[in-house]
């Protein structure tokens, strides 16, 4: 080949253009050391974002499984409809006060080192003989929609009444997918006439064809805590639909930027890409903080044991 020839393929080459898809590859492949540079790596590059979201959704929501196998927790199993939904063993007349969880992603209702769930069994297990908790995917809100129409017909016709509906003492919360579930369910609740006493949201996620930001006139409390660090964080702001109807307790932020957690059990594929994220279902603090609002809506005179968290504060 003559210079003349060589001096034009390095030239075409130099030139050439490369796409984002095959510039992205080329860089995992070649600078990729270990976890935390892939970190580096996604933070430097910065103009790659939105494939990186994309594949990210993937990985955390479409794939969130336990890294190894977990033992779960002992859930009571109801002895009445054996739905899946079902896992507290409510008394059979109406609870003084429904208390509804939803996971986040892909999780799944009785994951042991969820916050979620130990919050859930908590209270199960200090009120359960007056109220009524239970912990869903975000997925099957509907599960809890229909679980709750069944709790509130305490005469059992098939059919809420006027009464039935006023006596109705429900919390919902939930962390990510959970949280945008927590709003779907109480605007569900809202059609049907049925009050909220109050809706906690986490970081939360909102879910196609759902909406996080709005709470519904039904509500008479809700709060946002979320975290504005790394590439998934949730909303920092919810509003009133009406607020002469709706009070919104505040949206509290918690940082990690500077902050390490253990988060025992969690997948590594959140500990990798979405590290803040998993640090705010972790957070003894914020779920302090809920456990302690919860707690303040429930009947203290009915409770089987007299201890509760410690009072925290947001950063």
């Amino acid at each position: 080949m003559s210079n003349v020839s060589k001096v034009a393929v390095a030239e075409s080459k130099k030139h050439h253009t490369i796409t984002p898809a095959v510039h992205w590859v080329r860089l995992v492949k070649s600078e990729m050391s270990g976890r935390g540079r892939l970190r580096e790596l996604f933070q430097e590059n910065w103009r790659y974002r939105p494939i990186v979201l994309l594949f990210l959704t993937a990985v955390l929501f479409g794939f969130a499984a336990p890294s190894r196998p977990q033992h779960l927790l002992s859930v009571p199993q109801p002895a009445g409809d054996g739905s899946p939904a079902s896992a507290s063993g409510a008394p059979s007349a109406l609870p003084s006060t429904i208390v509804i969880g939803f996971m986040g992603g892909m999780v799944k209702r009785n994951e042991p080192n969820r916050s979620e769930v130990q919050l859930a069994v908590r209270l199960r297990e200090q009120y359960s003989n007056v109220v009524y908790v239970d912990t869903f995917k975000n997925a099957d809100w509907k599960d809890a929609y229909e679980k709750i129409l069944k709790l509130l017909d305490v005469d059992k016709n098939g059919k809420l009444s006027s009464e039935e509906k006023h006596h109705a003492r429900i919390i919902i919360f939930g962390h990510s997918w959970g949280a945008s579930a927590t709003v779907t369910l109480a605007r569900e609740l809202g059609n049907m006439g049925i009050p909220v006493m109050l809706t906690v949201q986490v970081d939360s996620v909102q879910k196609m064809g759902q909406r996080d930001d709005l709470i519904p006139s039904n509500v008479s409390e809700a709060i946002n805590f979320f975290q504005p660090d790394g590439f998934l964080h949730g909303r920092k702001l919810i509003r009133a639909e009406d607020p002469a109807k709706t009070r919104i307790l505040g949206n509290q932020e918690f940082s990690y930027r500077h902050t390490s957690l253990s988060c025992k059990g969690y997948p590594w594929q959140q500990r990798l890409f979405a590290k803040e994220h998993m640090y705010i279902e972790c957070d003894p603090e914020v779920w302090g903080q809920i456990e302690l609002l919860i707690r303040s809506k429930l009947p203290l005179s009915q409770a089987q044991t007299p201890s509760q968290p410690t009072q925290v504060q947001a950063n």
